[in-house]
This record gives structure tokens, sequence and C-alpha cells, in this order.
């Protein structure tokens, strides 16, 4: 994992809001996707705030351990 510093910026991607994300705050997580990497930011954050980047294998896998 680690904190986004490739030639396309987060803010250039296209954002999801988790479907478990409630429209009366809360946690509120975004994901995006491009060839390589995963990333996840707080969507509660102005401005977009930090951006975790993880491969899409380590991506892969934690959904499935969170899926149960």
């Amino acid at each position: 994992m680690s904190n986004d510093q490739q030639t396309k910026r987060p803010l250039e991607l296209a954002w999801f809001k988790s479907s478990y994300s409630g429209t009366s705050g809360g946690d509120c997580v975004e994901v995006a996707a491009d060839h390589g990497a995963v990333y996840v930011r707080d969507s509660k954050v102005a401005g977009g705030g930090p951006v975790l980047r993880v491969g899409r294998d380590e991506w892969a896998a934690f959904t499935s351990l969170a899926r149960g």
C-alpha cells in the first residue's frame, strides 16, 4: 500500500461511493481503479483528502475476506 504518487492524479479517476455509505453522514468510502491499482478515500474530506493506493491483487484479497 502507498500514498498515490503516480502520474495519473487521483482526482482524474472515476470515483464510486460505497453502496454501504448512507446519505446521512457517517462512514463514507469512495473507490476508483485504473489498470494497476485501486484507490480508496474518505468522501467526507473536502478536496478529496489523502488517497490510499492498493494493488489489484491485494484489493481482491481484502474484499474477499471482508465478504466473509
